[in-house]
């Protein structure tokens, strides 16, 4: 856990946003896998966490934006929890660990907030993404307006985008994790083992650091689909095999990269040539990203050089402005170029992806491919997002745009008969936005370029 002061100085930044009310933040509980005493691994809300550290189930953290005054409300543990836990340390001593003062057993909070609400108090909380946080917190509100508090959303996005110097050097720590998953991957990649053999090492490697993954691992030879949860294939040579996966670290910050690479060990040409389109936009990106830039400048930046480098392949024609004004990259990269990252590997999307990626500066489009752009907000140092260029060939998105006569003065439709069982790429980077530019989170990127993965894939 961070030092405490840390979790001072974020509640008083909060403080000092908000002017007056109460802002309740709900912890999680254990949720059942399959009954009461079995639940899933336990995953502590992020915005909880972020201010107030503790990561235990029947958690609240209280902060009156009136007296300042900042509460904790939980219980401690009987005798039989101590029976099956052990002795744990006292609430109030958490609470210090985190610089709180005042703790309040959790079965008075709501003859807490009801007080309040009958003052007349204002309750500020947080959009609820669980059914369990949202049917405690309508019990808790009931007599009051029950609807998240935007300013107190825009406030903690606000707060939470930039990454302070603690959670930079923690998410540069732990990019290495990812590394070592992704390079497990790359080493086991050869003919005749499945999917699932994998991801079941790159599980395991999560675990062993005291952590998990940070969202269900993505990895197929079928990387047309872009969000691939299945894993049963068998690796053959010459199946291009994409990995999308990251790492949820003991303090709750995430990692996401992506790779692509053959089982075989050597690209044919074909995927050369497609790989190499993919590579030139991501690095092009990292490049040119600094403070003062739209990311969505950034991502039209990625798509530009998809389109110019799939028209020198004769795959795309015509001029690559027109092309992507009206929107023909997008048979081949139908998603945004990034989102934001954290504490959430979609940083804060539970509170709108919309308010997290655009605020009150951007519009989000309604086009087709640009309105999955999940970030596209005037950068700033301290942001992290990720840059993940990527070209699919969805031979179902092919044929409807084929047979609807879509964007065919910018689409070669006979030539991409030839790449119908090709699958997809995606290169994806965590990126931290600096006081003149950009650098990829961790000592060391994840091999990326072809000779050294052709080093690396099949080796083990």
């Amino acid at each position: 856990m961070f030092n405490k002061n840390t979790f001072i100085n974020r509640r008083q930044q909060l403080h000092q946003k908000m002017d007056s009310g109460i802002g309740l933040f709900l912890g999680n509980k254990y949720v059942p896998y399959n009954y009461p005493a079995n639940p899933y691994k336990f995953r502590q809300d992020s915005s909880f966490r972020y201010f107030f550290g503790l990561n235990l189930s029947g958690y609240a953290g209280l902060m009156d934006f009136d007296s300042g005054e900042d509460i904790v409300f939980a219980d401690d543990i009987d005798i039989e929890d101590i029976i099956w836990m052990g002795p744990q340390p006292a609430v109030k001593d958490l609470a210090a660990s985190v610089g709180v003062e005042k703790t309040i057993p959790f079965g008075q909070l709501n003859d807490y907030i009801q007080k309040a609400i009958s003052q007349g108090r204002t309750i500020h909380f947080l959009p609820p993404y669980r059914a369990e946080t949202k049917l405690r917190l309508a019990a808790l509100l009931k007599g009051s307006d029950y609807s998240p508090s935007e300013s107190l959303i825009k406030s903690v996005i606000d707060l939470r985008l930039i990454k302070d110097q603690v959670e930079i050097e923690h998410l540069d720590e732990i990019m290495a994790i990812g590394y070592e998953m992704h390079v497990t991957a790359m080493l086991m990649a050869k003919e005749g083992i499945y999917e699932r053999e994998i991801v079941g090492a790159m599980e395991g490697i999560a675990a062993s650091y005291d952590g998990a993954v940070s969202f269900p691992i993505i990895l197929s030879k079928h990387g047309e689909i872009l969000h691939n949860e299945n894993h049963e294939n068998l690796l053959k040579n010459g199946d291009l095999l994409l990995v999308d996966a990251g790492f949820d670290s003991p303090l709750g910050y995430a990692t996401d990269h992506t790779r692509t690479f053959p089982v075989s060990g050597k690209y044919s040409e074909q995927q050369k040539n497609i790989y190499e389109i993919v590579l030139a936009a991501n690095d092009a990106v990292h490049q040119a990203s600094k403070p003062g830039i739209q990311y969505k400048e950034m991502h039209f930046l990625a798509c530009k050089i998809i389109a110019d480098g799939l028209i020198n392949l004769g795959i795309m024609k015509g001029n690559v402005e027109d092309a992507v004004a009206n929107g023909a990259h997008t048979l081949f990269m139908p998603h945004g170029l990034g989102h934001a990252m954290g504490m959430d590997v979609h940083d804060m999307e539970g509170l709108g992806e919309t308010l997290v990626g655009y605020g009150d500066e951007l519009q989000r489009s309604k086009e087709f491919g640009t309105a999955y752009l999940r970030f596209a907000r005037t950068l700033k140092e301290g942001h992290v997002i990720t840059n993940e260029p990527g070209i699919y060939f969805i031979p179902a998105l092919i044929e409807k745009w084929k047979s609807e006569n879509i964007n065919t003065e910018f689409i070669n439709f006979k030539e991409l008969e030839n790449y119908l069982n090709f699958g997809g790429v995606r290169l994806e980077d965590d990126m931290l936005i600096t006081k003149d530019g950009s650098r990829n989170l961790g000592k060391e990127r994840i091999p990326i370029y072809l000779e050294e993965i052709e080093k690396i894939v099949g080796g083990k």
